[in-house]
């Protein structure tokens, strides 16, 4: 019998309402029980969590790791090694890889792939073939062969009826669908938030509408079939709006946030200095002794997004959203790219920053020390969301006895400067580099063995 206590942390698991000094002892990789005081069994390995916050796994649904076909940006092996730094213990990989992940074979291969590895690597299926948006994916098939979700990320079916078809076979199924909100016809080719940035800088705009229209269809769909339809970060004060009004209807629609888009807006694109919302410069200033933030050159391509970053407005709506519960969710859209697809003319680079080693600290930074949310607030949004809405096996997301011992440990005063360079991941398209972050991960355990140690 394998053992593992964790004394004397601050334990925080929101599913059960828990949030007090305790030890954790894990047996056989599975939570064992949690209390004030356990005397666990002389041969049980002991670690001091003393001054440090003991959550269960950090869950992100929304990843891509490139594998197969684009593995100079991304393997499943790089991409695991970045998740479990950043307290990650269960991700789930979008599609839109080459081949796409629209059959049972590619599911299969990503499977194996990850028995290899040291966290919970899940997979998200296509809803269309080759994710064109023009026929069906064999959903059936990629239901048997064990996909947690169905999205065309990345992508966005145009055809209202070939979507309201997509939500029809996913609710036979019990599978959840993620959808990438993005009406083509007004996006066009735009690269960056339309409004007054874009027109300063002569860049094409996106309009948040482009956003916005994708909503309201999905709202209108997810309450004729019934199907919960999860809206991928979501980067617009209307998104948040039309959500939040469903929501009340009762819809089964949900939306995630990420951490660029509660932390970043358009300005930082023109070269303004980064500066984190409302209370935060000032949290800045206190708590890092006047650090100033980097400003980036304008145009700098790691500030491309999609969508893309807004205005500090739209930002507030995101933040708020996530502060009433309209936003259940935050995800990293970890994408990495090459420095050589990056060092480009902005109209010409690709989509996506890497997240997954800054979600936890960017999202304690703006939520929980600017007082937005209680700890346990911010800690639900990354383990038992997530893991609830795609019906993770395993009591993931808790520390109920039984489940998985997947535990995350963080320091959330822990002050660091982001080295774009210093990561697991194969590619470095980090606009957070050179920023001071408060808050760190210094263990990741994924059925009850330690993954990561900051130590190590």
């Amino acid at each position: 019998m394998r053992s593992l206590l964790i004394a004397g942390g601050r334990v925080v698991d929101p599913a059960n309402g828990f949030d007090a000094v305790a030890d954790v002892l894990v047996t056989d990789g599975r939570i064992d029980r949690v209390a004030p005081s356990i005397q666990a069994p002389p041969s049980a390995e002991r670690i001091d969590a003393s001054g440090q916050v003991v959550c269960p796994g950090l869950v992100d649904l929304h990843v891509h790791f490139r594998e197969p076909g684009q593995t100079a940006k991304e393997t499943i092996a790089s991409g695991a090694r970045a998740a479990a730094r950043g307290g990650f213990t269960t991700v789930v990989c979008m599609p839109n890889t080459q081949p796409s992940i629209d059959s049972a074979s590619t599911v299969a291969l990503i499977q194996e792939k990850a028995r290899s590895v040291d966290v919970r690597v899940e997979v998200a299926g296509a809803l269309s073939k080759g994710i064109q948006g023009e026929e069906l994916a064999s959903i059936g098939s990629l239901a048997r062969a064990g996909v947690v979700a169905l999205t065309d990320d990345g992508h966005c079916i145009q055809n209202n009826d070939l979507m309201r078809r997509a939500l029809e076979y996913a609710r036979q199924f019990g599978l959840p669908v993620m959808d990438h909100c993005q009406d083509y016809g007004m996006v066009m080719n735009g690269v960056m938030n339309e409004g007054l940035q874009s027109l300063r800088l002569g860049l094409r705009g996106w309009p948040p509408a482009g956003e916005e229209l994708i909503v309201a269809r999905n709202i209108l769909l997810a309450e004729q079939t019934g199907t919960p339809v999860h809206c991928q970060h979501m980067s617009s004060a209307g998104s948040v709006r039309l959500i939040r009004e469903a929501k009340r209807r009762g819809v089964p629609i949900s939306g995630e946030a990420c951490p660029h888009h509660f932390t970043l807006t358009d300005e930082t694109i023109a070269g303004s200095q980064a500066f984190w919302a409302g209370d935060g410069a000032e949290l800045a200033s206190r708590v890092f002794g006047g650090h100033p933030l980097p400003a980036w050159p304008a145009y700098h391509t790691h500030f491309k997004m999609n969508p893309p970053l807004r205005t500090a407005a739209d930002r507030e709506a995101i933040l708020e959203g996530l502060v009433d519960g309209t936003l259940e969710i935050i995800a990293s859209d970890h994408a990495p790219h090459t420095d050589s697809e990056k060092e480009v003319e902005f109209d010409d680079a690709p989509f996506g920053i890497v997240g997954l080693e800054l979600e936890l600290p960017l999202s304690l930074m703006q939520l929980h020390h600017t007082g937005r949310l209680p700890l346990s607030g911010v800690i639900a949004k990354l383990t038992v969301h997530p893991a609830r809405f795609l019906g993770l096996s395993g009591g993931r997301g808790t520390l109920s006895p039984g489940a998985l011992a997947d535990i995350t440990v963080f320091d959330p005063d822990a002050v660091w400067i982001c080295d774009r360079h210093d990561t697991a991941s194969l590619s470095q398209n980090n606009p957070f580099h050179g920023w001071p972050m408060r808050g760190r991960v210094t263990s990741t355990f994924v059925g009850g063995r330690r993954v990561f140690s900051s130590g190590r």
